[in-house]
């Protein structure tokens, strides 16, 4: 550190360039967790189906999934695919990874959550002649989100901050952008401390932000 002299003002002259970048993040951010949620719910419904040829693929999805990196699933889906001549953009194969990925945990967050309901909840759907698609509407995803919330909460910071990887296959988020502007101005501490900071503020207030919204959601009645 001797004689280093620390320099902002470059980076702090392309911040415009590190917010644009931060955009995309949280864009591909709250699509990755909308579509992972969706993915999540059919693959928690179909693991526990009674139906083994529902049961098992899905049991099968989650448990390869969890089983390997985020890294080498964006590498297959954006690499492998050209190689089979399926053309995927590398917004498209960052988008389907993240989902593909959360998704697999958000299976297991969303079976947590309905399996916490008690069992004489669906028996009391049932005796009132209710559906299974009107019963798990009206009877137990209004109960299981309660359960669901905090843990899909911290799940979407995550993916906040593993969207950070899709920036190896030139997605341009705030970890590419900040890459590439210490590559031109060679500020590299000036460069990655400005990110890192974006990075703490925009999960710090999101986080903030969701506990405030899950506290009016659920707070008890006096």
């Amino acid at each position: 550190m001797r004689g280093y002299v620390f320099q902002f003002r470059e980076v702090f002259q392309e911040l415009p360039m590190l917010l644009d970048g931060a955009v995309t993040t949280l864009h591909i951010s709250i699509l990755t967790l909308l579509f992972s949620l969706i993915v999540g719910t059919i693959g928690a419904l179909c693991r526990m189906s009674r139906l083994r040829w529902v049961r098992v693929p899905a049991t099968w999805y989650v448990e390869v999934i969890r089983n390997t990196p985020l890294l080498v699933q964006l590498f297959f889906i954006y690499f492998g695919f050209s190689q089979i001549n399926i053309d995927v953009t590398n917004y498209t194969a960052g988008l389907a990874g993240l989902v593909l990925n959360n998704g697999a945990y958000l299976t297991e967050i969303v079976r947590a959550g309905i399996q916490a309901i008690h069992k004489g909840q669906f028996e009391a759907g049932y005796s009132l002649g209710l559906s299974f698609p009107q019963l798990m509407r009206y009877v137990v995803f209004p109960q299981a989100f309660r359960v669901v919330y905090p843990p899909m909460c911290n799940q979407f910071i995550g993916i906040i901050l593993w969207s950070s990887l899709l920036s190896t296959i030139s997605v341009h988020d705030l970890a590419l952008r900040g890459k590439e502007l210490a590559s031109t101005t060679f500020r590299s501490f000036e460069t990655y401390a400005v990110v890192t900071l974006i990075y703490v503020v925009m999960t710090l207030t999101i986080s903030a932000t969701l506990k405030l919204i899950g506290y009016r959601l659920f707070r008890r009645p006096a």
